[in-house]
């Protein structure tokens, strides 16, 4: 998979406004805020189901409600479309959950 450039790496951050560039990692990271921990844990065995199908795998971190996701490629020491792919699905989940809540 190959390093996005910074042209197309802008273009796409356009589309995930909840996530944040870090340029000294480079990586993206976005902040789910749940009700419950119940909640924040559904959405971490969902999202772990569709890492493990993929192959790639988020850092992420959890402490009752939130849920904080950081997205890189080691392999290619930054970001790619995989990365960005992940994280539109990631927001199409949390978006579901939070038509339930």
């Amino acid at each position: 998979m190959e390093k996005l450039h910074s042209q197309q790496l802008a273009q796409a951050l356009v589309g995930l406004p909840q996530w944040c560039y870090d340029n000294a990692r480079g990586a993206i990271t976005r902040e789910f805020l749940f009700q419950t921990f119940p909640q924040a844990f559904a959405f971490m065995a969902q999202l772990a189901i569709v890492a493990e199908q993929r192959n790639h795998h988020p850092e992420w971190f959890n402490v009752y409600n939130r849920v904080l996701i950081t997205l890189t490629t080691h392999d290619a020491d930054g970001l790619t479309q995989q990365d960005l792919d992940w994280a539109t699905y990631a927001d199409a989940a949390y978006a579901r959950f939070a038509e339930i809540a």
